[in-house]
């Protein structure tokens, strides 16, 4: 049996909100903090990891960032990798201060965007007991190259305008300039590879009042956003899980991330980027991150 039980944790003044899944019956089980990715929010297919852990007796903690889902802050939908930072280390701050779960056995879980926040929470905080890293954006220069290769000058074009206005705006104390988080490839958007949008809009529940915009200040940010230059920094076990047939994060990334981390174990998929939430995939997916998660916390 799992319980699910709303939670909230502070983060430089402001209210982050998510839900713990706990195992009944287990005093103080270890625990797993989880986040989503580029512009998700914890609803999204993360529920179905974390009662899964559970339901091996591994708690799990999910959160959303600030700006997103339920928790405060504003402007909405603001990706950022330094405030995403911050979040992550409030969150298990607020970990270890629950008398509900074991905090010096804690794991982090990352996908996506927050698979690179993961190495870089890790290297800096050397009591973290493992990491899965899925599908992981460690390489920002490396992944906007992939894309501007792929979308060519009108990329490059929309990028630079979306930044521009937007940290203009910013400048002047003005609401933010909103891009498209994902679209199709011939329109620009922050993610327009082709199976960015469908792969997107498949893991987004149908009760969702969510909007596919962010602020287009990131990216400016997402180049120079790089985990992997630190990951050899990382001093836990670490999970990571690989889609070969990515076209958001660049496979050879990943491989480079997983030669970089010393303890380390991977799963390589013959997957796309968003074939790892839902069904056969997904299945074989969680059942090693559970494996792993159990010998090492």
């Amino acid at each position: 049996m799992v319980q699910q039980t709303p939670i909230s944790f502070s983060s430089s003044g402001t209210t982050c909100r998510g839900a713990l899944y706990a195992p009944t019956g287990v005093d103080e089980p270890p625990i797993v903090v989880l986040a989503h990715g580029f512009g998700g929010e914890r609803t999204w297919r993360l529920p179905a990891f974390a009662r899964r852990f559970a339901e091996r007796d591994v708690a799990a903690l999910v959160f959303d960032y600030r700006t997103f889902g339920d928790s405060d802050g504003t402007p909405r939908n603001l990706i950022s990798p330094r405030r995403h930072l911050e979040d992550w280390r409030a969150a298990v701050a607020h970990v270890r201060s629950r008398p509900d779960v074991d905090g010096n056995r804690i794991a982090l879980w990352g996908t996506s965007f927050s698979g690179g926040h993961v190495v870089a929470t890790a290297v800096r905080d050397p009591d973290i007991s493992a990491i899965v890293a899925q599908v992981p954006f460690t390489d920002g220069l490396a992944t906007t190259g992939a894309l501007v290769r792929r979308g060519g000058a009108s990329y490059v074009r929309g990028a630079i305008a979306g930044a521009a206005r937007d940290l203009a705006r910013a400048t002047l104390g003005r609401g933010p300039y909103y891009v498209p988080i994902v679209g199709d490839p011939d329109a620009f958007a922050a993610l327009n590879t082709p199976d960015a949008k469908p792969g997107f809009e498949s893991i987004v529940p149908d009760d969702a009042t969510f909007r596919n915009e962010c602020p287009g200040r990131i990216l400016a940010t997402v180049p120079s956003y790089r985990p992997i230059a630190a990951a050899d920094g990382v001093s836990c076990p670490s999970f990571v899980v690989e889609a070969a047939q990515d076209t958001i994060v660049p496979p050879w990334t990943v491989e480079r991330l997983a030669s970089k981390l010393d303890d380390v174990e991977r799963l390589r998929l013959p997957v796309g980027h968003f074939d790892v939430y839902q069904g056969d995939v997904f299945e074989r997916v969680v059942d090693r991150q559970i494996a792993f998660l159990e010998r090492h916390l």
